[in-house]
């Protein structure tokens, strides 16, 4: 049997990759240490076990890092396969649509939050463009479904559901109007904020909002 410190979880508190693992952690029920890390003053544990990229999140199970959150997700699934619930569903076609959408999330929704707090005027107005009419692709794959891949909550969700802790703030920097634009996305934020596993590990969005407005200043 494991013990607490067999798994140790090296991330930082508003890290939206930290959270996605953070919730399969939760979703699998693993006991881990969680070690927060000082970004600018990166520890020696976190470059021995990332020299290649430097980054947070890092998972050391059994002494062996996981870098890269939504290949933490997938190892945590495959480590801890014998927990309910599956993150990854059996089905090898679902399984590649979930692996899908988790990229087209990393590559759209990630860059183009991003850009939208790092612009001003026009450009700002053209990432705002962007960004939501990648949200409206994420609104079309939801359709009727209660999660993006189907009926039950999994890795493509928990790809996509920290990124809507930021949701708050960029509706206050670029006056995007999330109900409006994207419905169902919003009804999917509200169901998946109802899992303990995701309630418990995004922050309250005011602290996103506060943190985007002294990350512009500097």
């Amino acid at each position: 049997m494991e013990g607490f410190k067999d798994v140790i979880l090296l991330d930082f508190w508003a890290s939206i990759f930290g959270m996605r693992a953070r919730i399969a952690l939760a979703e699998k029920g693993v006991n881990y240490e969680y070690r927060e890390e000082n970004l600018p003053n990166q520890s020696s544990l976190l470059l021995e076990m990332n020299p290649v990229h430097k980054k947070i999140p890092i998972l050391i199970h059994h002494g062996k890092p996981v870098c890269e959150s939504n290949i933490i997700v997938q190892y945590i699934d495959e480590a801890w396969n014998d927990k309910s619930p599956s993150l990854l569903p059996s089905d090898p076609y679902l399984r590649a649509q979930a692996r899908f959408w988790a990229d087209f999330i990393d590559k759209k929704i990630y860059e183009g939050g991003k850009k939208i707090w790092t612009t001003k005027g026009d450009d700002q107005q053209v990432a705002k463009k962007e960004f939501v009419d990648s949200l409206k692709v994420l609104d079309t794959q939801l359709g009727d479904k209660l999660y993006l891949i189907g009926e039950s909550f999994g890795y493509a969700d928990i790809s996509l559901i920290p990124f809507s802790w930021c949701f708050y703030a960029l509706e206050k920097i670029a006056k995007i109007d999330f109900e409006k634009e994207c419905p169902k996305l919003v009804s999917w934020v509200k169901r998946c904020m109802e899992k303990e596993s995701v309630a418990k590990t995004l922050p309250d969005p005011q602290k996103c909002y506060d943190l985007l407005i002294e990350m512009q200043k500097n």
